[in-house]
């Protein structure tokens, strides 16, 4: 099978059962890149994003060296976690897309976790 074929399963798996246990809180969506991760918390009932980060954001450019690594993402989740708990959000459930639970995606949760979100 090819690889996107294989991901897009991942994917998939990943959001039914997020749905399953959701109980309509807010999911954080992950996407990286080689060179950046990016962030968003997403409210599917009503299908808007509440908060969002990123490795390119303003904040965190001019502080970062490099943008693609894990103490990166670690400062995402904290930026990430920051505005969430502004609008008023603590619980989320992380949805982690296809990629495996480690690396910059654990860094970026643990980050989240750091700056105030539960999930």
């Amino acid at each position: 099978m090819k690889r996107e074929t294989l991901f897009d399963r991942r994917k998939r798996r990943t959001r039914a059962n997020l749905r399953n246990r959701s109980d309509r809180k807010p999911r954080v969506s992950v996407f990286r890149s080689n060179n950046h991760i990016y962030a968003q918390i997403i409210d599917d009932k009503v299908g808007r994003t509440l908060a969002s980060a990123s490795s390119l954001d303003q904040e965190l450019s001019e502080k970062l060296n490099k943008s693609g690594n894990r103490e990166a993402a670690t400062e995402v989740g904290k930026l990430l976690a920051e505005r969430a708990v502004g609008a008023g959000i603590t619980k989320v459930i992380f949805d982690r897309g296809g990629y495996r639970f480690h690396g910059r995606v654990k860094a970026l949760a643990d980050g989240a976790r750091e700056g105030g979100l539960s999930f």
